[in-house]
């Protein structure tokens, strides 16, 4: 299919007012901050744990950030234990260093499906978060602009703290043709079709897991990758955006990917981040470094728009705090010195 996804990602900037010291890898960071804040101005209730809260359901706070898995029985294919929460947040760019008072920095949020309508609670929860104190230094930040980053890469204002009026914009994405199931029918983009490999070039760390256990470098196929990212987009736009079929779809990527070969250039890196939560320091781990899928073009062709989709949903354990993140190159694209590249400068 090639009609519009109810995926877009935005690009928040803000002023730090003292020196804040941002950590190696600051998504853990500004998930447990937005969290908060987001749960403190939805919330109801205000119940001390959200499971047996009679607003579980339609609570703006549990369907953006905690999302309850539908009831066992409701879903065509099988029962689930826990589904993705429709955002990810995409941290400055990995590296500690110390933001002087006065200084910028700029992060981004992908939001899916019904998450798209919550924009205008989403901004006031982290212009609330930003001013109430980042790290446990709680160094406070103001929230100056968000931008509507388009598919081009592309930012367009749709809020500014001196006209704090939310902008009508597209908050949505439309990715290159997806077949499910012809043969020979009009498939991705001519620059997928005519190639025999796809390179992601892996960002931050991708950790795939089997059983609940890390796959290692030795342990990781092309089938581990597609069939983890084909069952996240499926649920997603299935249980977000309320758009049936992905399932189905899935399974036909997951067993195409069994004809498609590998190089791999990926090394293993780990990074620490404190767990408020679990009050620990608990470790990231995931590769990083590039992957190059081979196969037939038509095969290729067919699988490269999930991929593209996965530079906005990331793919992997911790997703939603932007690990699993990547940016695609093709064989053509390389030959010709063009990218398709639409991931954020993260």
């Amino acid at each position: 299919m090639d009609t519009p996804l109810p995926i877009a990602r935005y690009r928040f900037t803000a002023r730090v007012l003292q020196p804040l010291s941002l950590p190696d890898y600051a998504g853990s960071l500004l998930r447990g901050q937005f969290g908060a804040a987001l749960r403190n101005v939805a919330c109801m209730t205000r119940q001390p744990t959200c499971p047996g809260c009679p607003l579980i359901q339609t609570c703006p706070y549990t369907r953006i950030f905690e999302a309850p898995a539908p009831p066992k029985g409701s879903h065509a294919l099988q029962d689930f234990s826990s589904i993705p929460n429709p955002y990810v947040i995409e941290p400055p760019t990995p590296g500690a260093r110390v933001l002087d008072a006065d200084d910028d920095f700029s992060f981004h949020l992908v939001l899916v499906g019904h998450a798209t309508e919550q924009l205008a609670l989403i901004i006031f929860a982290l212009q609330r978060a930003l001013s109430q104190g980042l790290t446990r230094a709680r160094v406070p930040a103001d929230l100056l602009q968000v931008d509507w980053v388009d598919a081009a890469g592309v930012p367009h204002l749709v809020w500014h703290m001196d006209r704090p009026v939310l902008l009508a914009h597209l908050a949505e994405i439309t990715p290159p043709a997806m077949n499910n199931g012809a043969a020979n029918a009009q498939l991705a983009s001519a620059t997928a079709l005519n190639s025999q490999s796809i390179t992601l070039h892996i960002s931050t760390p991708l950790r795939l897991q089997s059983q609940g256990k890390p796959l290692g470098i030795g342990q990781l196929t092309p089938r581990a990758l597609i069939a983890t990212l084909a069952r996240r987009v499926a649920l997603l736009m299935e249980l977000h955006a309320g758009q049936s079929g992905w399932g189905e779809a899935a399974k036909r990527i997951t067993h195409l990917s069994e004809r498609l070969i590998e190089t791999q250039n990926l090394h293993w890196f780990d990074w620490t981040r404190y767990s408020s939560r679990q009050q620990q320091e608990m470790t990231l781990g995931g590769v990083l470094g590039t992957w190059i899928l081979h196969g037939e073009p038509e095969v290729l062709a067919e699988i490269y728009p999930w991929l593209w989709l996965g530079q906005w949903l990331h793919v992997g354990k911790n997703a939603s705090m932007g690990l699993g993140g990547y940016q695609l190159e093709t064989e053509s694209e390389m030959a010709t010195g063009s990218s398709d590249s639409t991931s954020a400068n993260i």
